[in-house]
C-alpha cells in the first residue's frame, strides 16, 4: 500500500512539473520552465528507487522530501518566495534535518540490528552530522556549477548566500545528530 501511494505521488508530482515545464515554455518564461524541468527529474528519484532497487525509505521521509521539493521549486522559485528573503535560509534549515534523517535511515539499512550495540554514539552523530553536511556542500556546488556554466542566479547572495545556506544546512542537520546520539546512547546503556 505504501509502495503504491509513493508511486503515485511520485508520477503525480512528475506529472505536476511536466506540465508546468510547458506552460512555462509556451509562455517564454525562460527561468520558469527551466526550474520545471529539473522538477521532473526530482520527481523522478523516488520513482526509481521504488522500481528499480531495493533502498526503501520510510512514508515521513519519503513525504519531507516531497514536501521539500514542492516548497522550494514551486513555491520559492517558480512562485517568487525566495524573494521573501528568509525564505531560502528556512529551506536550508529544513534539508540539513531532511538528508539527516536520510543519514540516519542509511545508517540503519547498513548496520545490523545486533552490531548496534557496539557503535559508539559518537559516530552515530558523526556519521548523521556529517552525511547532512556533505548534502548542504554537494547542494552549494550544484548552485555554483549552474551559475558559472548556464549564467544562471542561484548563488544570489554570492559568498555571503553560500556561507548562511551551510551554516543552516549544518544547523538542521545538528539538530537531529544530537537527537539521534541521544537516543543510541540511551538504547546503549539499557542494553
Amino acid at each position: 500500500m505504501k509502495r503504491k501511494f509513493l508511486l503515485i505521488l511520485s508520477i503525480a508530482y512528475t506529472v505536476f512539473m511536466a506540465y508546468l515545464c510547458f506552460y512555462y515554455f509556451t509562455k517564454g518564461e525562460t527561468h520558469s520552465y527551466q526550474v520545471a524541468f529539473g522538477g521532473i527529474f526530482c520527481g523522478l528519484v523516488p520513482l526509481s528507487l521504488i522500481l528499480f532497487t531495493k533502498i526503501k525509505f520510510n512514508m515521513p521521509i519519503m513525504l519531507s522530501y516531497f514536501a521539500f521539493l514542492f516548497a522550494s521549486q514551486y513555491l520559492g522559485s517558480i512562485i517568487g518566495f525566495y524573494h521573501l528573503g528568509w525564505w531560502d535560509t528556512f529551506l536550508h534549515l529544513l534539508s540539513g534535518a531532511l538528508l539527516a534523517f536520510v543519514g540516519i535511515a542509511l545508517y540503519e539499512r547498513m548496520t545490523r540490528q545486533h552490531a548496534r550495540s557496539d557503535i559508539s554514539y559518537w559516530l552515530v552523530f558523526l556519521f548523521v552530522l556529517s552525511f547532512s553536511v556533505f548534502g548542504g556542500v554537494v547542494w552549494e556546488i550544484y548552485e555554483f556549477s549552474m551559475d558559472q556554466i548556464f549564467s544562471m542566479t542561484l548563488q544570489g547572495g554570492g559568498n555571503f548566500d553560500t556561507m548562511v545556506d551551510l551554516i543552516a544546512d549544518t544547523a538542521g542537520g545538528l539538530v537531529i545528530a544530537v537527537i539521534a546520539s541521544v537516543r543510541t546512547k540511551r538504547r546503549f546503556k539499557m542494553s
